[in-house]
């Protein structure tokens, strides 16, 4: 098949998302696919004849790609490399390609990619795509409208609210954390522990966005789940050595052990799996998503939110999901290109 692999874009999980299709243009090619990467905002500069044989072209389009750094990327270096950054979201050849690949593989993540608004696009354009719909993309994107689905439907989540910018925020119990509503790889979390926190991790959230979530903390083990096809496939526990499950320990290795299958009993495993399922269906996701967790001192489940395209670089946790199941890494992304094209079977 001609596959689009689309990564970069402009979310604070840039460089997160180039080295996620990396991995997955790598792998679709061993499996035999004419696979291309592509950097949805910069976009490519192709004479009409190379577009035309874009996916014969005898070319790495890997080559550049660099690890995940410490840090998020600076956006504002990004937007100075677009040759045209007044000709919209998309860079130049980005649709054309995309409309001549029988799939998109979706590799990016956070806004501009998680969010609903190219899967929108895309549907519109008739271009097929790898995941979840624009609608329940949209909705598991935001943080706060997350929460509010979850109490509806009896997924246990955290107590919490959504604050927009100006709003007044309410007297919070001590500690908290205070969260960007719309964020991912933890860019813009904070762990609150008195008034003077609190008010700084706020104005902190708000260089991102302009909506935050305020919650509850709640002591305990961090365990994933991922739901491919509306079944769970084995549970991660994450430990990391210092702090919490941040940016850094998310993508720096060595930085977080992750311990799959999680040895925790029979019970436990069964509760985690169907709430994980349980707030899939919540979200009306499709194809797969990752459900993150917190099991606290009396094995209580709280749900803290959904990821419609979780990351797959190397140190990533749908591959170890997919590894303790004997799917490897190129079978998973083969298995997600033919979920995703079935969905759109189901749909005709």
């Amino acid at each position: 098949m001609k596959i689009v692999v689309l990564a970069g874009g402009i979310s604070t999980e840039r460089d997160v998302s180039l080295v996620s299709g990396t991995g997955v243009y790598k792998a679709l090619k061993k499996k035999g696919h004419q696979a291309v990467l592509l950097d949805v905002f910069l976009g490519i500069e192709l004479s009409s004849e190379e577009k035309a044989e874009i996916f014969s072209l005898d070319r790495d389009w890997s080559e550049g790609i660099r690890p995940v750094s410490e840090t998020n990327p600076d956006l504002g270096e990004i937007y100075a490399m677009r040759k045209y950054p007044e000709e919209g979201f998309f860079g130049p050849n980005i649709i054309d390609i995309c409309r001549m690949a029988d799939i998109v593989f979706l590799a990016l993540h956070g806004m501009n990619g998680e969010d609903g608004r190219i899967q929108a696009a895309f549907d519109l354009l008739n271009i097929k795509y790898t995941g979840t719909d624009y609608i329940s993309s949209t909705l598991a994107m935001d943080k706060a409208l997350t929460k509010d689905l979850f109490i509806c439907n009896k997924v246990p989540t955290p107590v919490g609210f959504g604050v927009k910018r100006g709003e007044e925020i309410p007297k919070v119990p001590f500690p908290c954390v205070v969260k960007t509503s719309h964020g991912g790889s933890s860019v813009g979390v904070y762990l609150v522990e008195n008034e003077e926190q609190l008010h700084s991790a706020v104005e902190e959230a708000y260089t991102y966005e302009d909506e935050i979530v305020i919650e509850q903390f709640i002591k305990g083990r961090e365990f994933t789940d991922v739901v491919i096809d509306g079944k769970a496939l084995p549970i991660v526990e994450i430990v990391p050595k210092q702090g919490f499950y941040d940016y850094k320990n998310k993508y720096q290795a060595g930085s977080t052990e992750e311990i799959c299958p999680a040895q925790i009993d029979e019970k436990l495993t069964a509760a985690i799996q169907k709430t994980a399922v349980d707030a899939y269906k919540a979200l009306r996701l499709k194809v797969y998503a990752r459900m993150d967790f917190i099991v606290d001192e009396q094995n209580r489940i709280y749900c803290l939110e959904a990821n419609t395209l979780p990351g797959m670089t190397p140190t990533s946790l749908i591959p170890q999901e997919a590894a303790a199941i004997g799917v490897n890494y190129e079978e998973l992304c083969q298995w997600l290109v033919e979920l995703s094209l079935k969905k759109y079977e189901e749909q005709e």
